[in-house]
């Protein structure tokens, strides 16, 4: 089973429109060219669909997702207008893919450019997890984790602690992906007797300086996606791996 994670499109309804270091929709569509090429099963989009908020943005990116060769999914961003998503496509909180099960968790806080669950959908996650041991692969936006950036790092989700918390107790959680921080991320983390491998991805826009004290952009980085290719053993053991690739 191939997943392929995209985030942080940053679209406007002017498709000519730049941002800091390129123009959106031209890279949005060259990344979905390419992922097309990896003949994925499956394409997650973790937020950030759009720059401006508009309606037609979203039906910009739509129109052009509907060309992949495979079902996706997405959720919302920091930047996002999720009625404006929903209106479009609707948006799920799960994907059965048979042996593996993925949640897409929404992190996203009205107005503010940081995350947090809050108790409502800790408490939804917390039952999700609960009914379903199978390995399951978290897909959000924020980044449950420091990423060595600054003033990212002030940004990601706020109540960390208590997501940690919660997945201590389910070591049937194997791989989280996370967008907003527009770079390669991976961590290998520690939980009592599990590890959980917590990956974040270039975004298909402008590229975000690793390491940071302040906001920075990479001009030398390339927009790009992750790919995540997810098996079972015959021992019922859960394997995969996982990479990114970028565009010219």
């Amino acid at each position: 089973m191939r997943v392929v994670q995209i985030t942080d499109a940053h679209l406007y309804a002017d498709t000519a429109a730049r941002s800091r270091a390129g123009i959106p929709w031209r890279q949005f569509q060259q990344v979905l060219s390419a992922v097309v090429t990896e003949k994925p099963d499956i394409v997650l989009f973790t937020g950030d669909v759009s720059q401006d908020e508009s309606a037609a943005s979203y039906a910009l990116a739509v129109e052009a997702l509907e060309q992949l060769p495979c079902p996706w999914y997405w959720l919302p961003g920091n930047h996002d207008q999720p009625e404006f998503m929903a209106a479009e496509r609707p948006m799920v909180d799960q994907v059965d893919l048979d042996l593996w099960r993925i949640l897409m968790l929404n992190t996203q806080v009205e107005g503010k450019p940081h995350g947090e669950l809050g108790s409502e959908r800790q408490d939804q996650l917390a039952e999700q997890l609960k009914s379903d041991d199978r390995p399951t692969l978290i897909a959000m936006h924020h980044p449950p984790v420091n990423v060595g950036a600054m003033w990212m790092d002030a940004i990601g989700l706020q109540d960390r602690d208590a997501f940690w918390e919660l997945l201590s107790q389910h070591p049937h959680v194997k791989i989280i992906l996370f967008g907003h921080v527009h770079q390669a991320y991976a961590e290998h983390r520690r939980i009592g007797e599990a590890t959980i491998d917590v990956y974040g991805c270039p975004a298909m826009a402008d590229q975000f300086m690793p390491g940071a004290e302040q906001f920075a952009i990479d001009e030398a980085s390339r927009p790009g996606y992750r790919i995540i290719d997810l098996a079972r053993s015959d021992t019922q053991e859960s394997e995969w791996q996982s990479w990114i690739e970028r565009i010219d």
